[in-house]
C-alpha cells in the first residue's frame, strides 16, 4: 500500500510506515496535479499539513484513497464530513504540536515586551551609528511576571500556554465556549507536579482584565477579535495569534496599533496566506513568523509517529 506524504513527514514516521510494509512517497505534487498522480500511482493514503487541500473533487475522483491524514490540529483544508460520508477515514494529530505552539507564543511574547522584533530589524541597520538612540528607544521594556494573560480557547494548546504562563509567574484567565472548567497539571523535571484549577470566563471579562491576549481557536466564520473586542481591551495591551488566520480582524488590529490602543501584536498566521497584507508585514509594532507554530523537530517527530500508528491501526 502507498502513502503520499504531500507536505512531508518526519523520518520517524517514514520508518514506522515502511517497517509495517507501506511504501512512502514524499514527492511534492502540485494541487492541480494531485488527482492524476493519486490515480496513476493508486495511492491509498494522502498525508497533508496546511498547504495541500483535499476537497470533494479529490474524494470523488480518487477511488483508491482510504485515508486522509492531517499532520496537525485544524482540518479546515479537508472536506472532513464529506470524506467520511464517502467511507474514508480522516485522521489528525491534535496533541502532537501543542507544546511547540505554546512555546512560540511565549517566544513572541518575550520578544514583544522587550522590543526584540524591532531591535532585530534596526540593529543591523543603525547599531553601529545610533547605538545610544536605539538603547533609549528600547529602554521601556516590561516583565511578564505579575501580568495577566488571557487565553481564548482552552483546549490542548491553550492549556500548554497556561503552563508556561504559570511558570513565569503570570495570572491566567481563560475563556472557552465549550469548556466551563479544567485542571492543568504542571510537571517538573524532578518528578514533582502541581495542579491548577481554572473556571472559564466570559470573553468580555477576559478582554477587560488581560494585559496580553492569545487566541487558540479553530478557523471561524467570523472574527473572534474585531474592532469591538479591541475597544474593550486595556490601553497598551497586546495580542498574539498562533491559531488560524482570520480569527483576528487585521484591519482593526493595524488601526489599534497605529492609535497606540495596543502596544504590539504577534502573528504567526494571517488572513491572506501565503501572501499576507503588506501593511501587516511592514508594521513596526508586529512580531512576525511564517506559520511555524508546529515546526519543531520534536513536534514533527510526534506527528509522524502518531500518523503512522493510526494508519497502521486502520489498514493493518
Amino acid at each position: 500500500m502507498k502513502v503520499l506524504a504531500n507536505d512531508g513527514i518526519s523520518q520517524t514516521g517514514i520508518d514506522a510506515l515502511e517497517s509495517a510494509g507501506f511504501e512512502v512517497i514524499t514527492t511534492k505534487v502540485a494541487q492541480e496535479q494531485l488527482i492524476d498522480y493519486i490515480n496513476k500511482n493508486e495511492v491509498d493514503v494522502i498525508l497533508v499539513r496546511s498547504a495541500t487541500k483535499v476537497r470533494k473533487d479529490i474524494v470523488d475522483a480518487c477511488p483508491s484513497l482510504k485515508i486522509i491524514g492531517r499532520g496537525g490540529v485544524g482540518m479546515d483544508n479537508i472536506d472532513v464530513e464529506y470524506a467520511r460520508e464517502k467511507g474514508l477515514s480522516v485522521i489528525n494529530t491534535p496533541a502532537a504540536s501543542s507544546a511547540s505552539v505554546a512555546e512560540l507564543v511565549f517566544a513572541h511574547l518575550f520578544g514583544g515586551v522587550r522590543f526584540l522584533f524591532d531591535a532585530n530589524r534596526n540593529m543591523p541597520l543603525d547599531g553601529d551609528t545610533k547605538f545610544k538612540e536605539l538603547k533609549k528607544n528600547y529602554a521601556a521594556g516590561r516583565e511578564l511576571r505579575g501580568k495577566t494573560i488571557g487565553i481564548i480557547g482552552f483546549g490542548r494548546i491553550g492549556r500548554e500556554v497556561a503552563k508556561i504562563a504559570l511558570g513565569c509567574g503570570m495570572k491566567v484567565l481563560t475563556s472557552d465556549s465549550y469548556v466551563d472548567e479544567a485542571t492543568v497539571k504542571l510537571d517538573f523535571y524532578d518528578g514533582q507536579s502541581l495542579s491548577f484549577d481554572f473556571k472559564t470566563l466570559p470573553v468580555d471579562t477576559l478582554l477587560k482584565e488581560s494585559d496580553f491576549i492569545t487566541v487558540h481557536v479553530p478557523a471561524q466564520n467570523e472574527y473572534v477579535i474585531g474592532k469591538a473586542q479591541i475597544e474593550r481591551m486595556k490601553e497598551g495591551a497586546a495580542i498574539i495569534n498562533a491559531a488560524r488566520g482570520g480569527v483576528i480582524d487585521e484591519v482593526a488590529l493595524m488601526d489599534a496599533l497605529e492609535s497606540k490602543k495596543l502596544s504590539f501584536a504577534a502573528l504567526d498566521v494571517f488572513e491572506n496566506e501565503p501572501t499576507p497584507a503588506i501593511k501587516v508585514l511592514m508594521s513596526g509594532n508586529v512580531s512576525l513568523s511564517p506559520h511555524i507554530g508546529a515546526a519543531t523537530l520534536e513536534a514533527q517527530d510526534r506527528i509522524g509517529t502518531e500518523l503512522a500508528d493510526q494508519i497502521i491501526s486502520i489498514l493493518k
